[in-house]
């Protein structure tokens, strides 16, 4: 099999928010590669600096320390060169702007209102399913398709990567195993690098080529997990003997890595008192 080239490179990372001594290490000796067209998830608790390392990638913040490389570029470069399309928590659509408006947005932007554009805008909500709701507004929309419609955005300037920060995880349970299903088909017609932010495990083992499980805070990398389960993934996966198994490898990581933060964090604390 043919080495596919790197789209992220990420080197050494930390970032500090506040001042050293005083401030709060988010991310800690951050060192990660992804090849193109993987489907990278990364898990962790709350507060261990998941959506702080994707909001890095996308240039949205700056690390502390360490150097993050997009497409062969700084990432701030990939940013100014639209290399990346970013899928909120939540859908943040014009609500005064109808679906399909919102979908042109970014292409209005970078291009203009031409024909060419506002077909490829047509094209994107017709793969997302929201080809009968081009006027529609997000209001009218239910949860899910207003994360579809966010979706169809992202991907209409046609960015090499996309990174979407716990996009489904408003939705109730069936919703967002249906919006599972409709992320895998696209990615796998568009061939897309996605890097995905999830605290749900199953979720993560479903989606994704390799899991990257991170640690309490100081967010480090605890492992990089291949999930080895062949796609295209349908429900049926979900009630696999292998899929329960990665699950399970995934989850004691997390417990191995919350057991030794409280051991740490009790070692300390007994340091002080002494």
């Amino acid at each position: 099999m043919a080495v596919q080239p790197t789209v992220v490179e990420v080197a050494q990372v930390n970032k500090l928010f506040g001042d050293v001594g005083t401030g709060t290490l988010a991310l800690q000796d951050i060192s990660l590669s992804i090849a193109q067209g993987e489907f990278v998830s990364v898990v962790g608790p709350s507060g261990c600096g998941k959506s702080t390392l994707l909001r890095i990638v996308a240039d949205l913040i700056a690390p502390s320390s360490g150097s993050v490389r997009v497409m062969e570029k700084s990432a701030h470069q990939a940013r100014l060169d639209r290399d990346y399309g970013f899928v909120f928590q939540a859908p943040t659509l014009l609500e005064w702007r109808t679906v399909l408006k919102n979908v042109e947005l970014p292409l209005e932007i970078m291009h203009g209102a031409t024909a060419d554009w506002k077909a490829r805008a047509v094209e994107m909500l017709e793969m997302v399913g929201l080809q009968d709701f081009h006027h529609h507004y997000p209001w009218q929309l239910s949860g899910g398709m207003q994360q579809r419609a966010s979706i169809a955005r992202a991907l209409a300037f046609d960015p090499a990567l996309l990174l979407m920060d716990e996009p489904f995880g408003a939705l109730d349970e069936f919703t967002r195993e249906r919006m599972n299903l409709e992320l895998l088909r696209i990615w796998e017609r568009t061939h897309k690098t996605l890097i995905f932010v999830t605290h749900s495990i199953p979720e993560a083992v479903f989606l994704s080529s390799r899991i990257v499980v991170m640690t309490p805070r100081p967010g480090k990398i605890a492992a990089v997990i291949p999930v080895d389960l062949p796609y295209p993934r349908t429900f049926e996966t979900r009630e696999s003997s292998r899929f329960f198994e990665l699950v399970t490898t995934v989850r004691e990581t997390l417990k191995e890595e919350f057991v030794g933060s409280a051991v740490v964090s009790a070692g300390v604390v007994s340091e002080g008192e002494a």
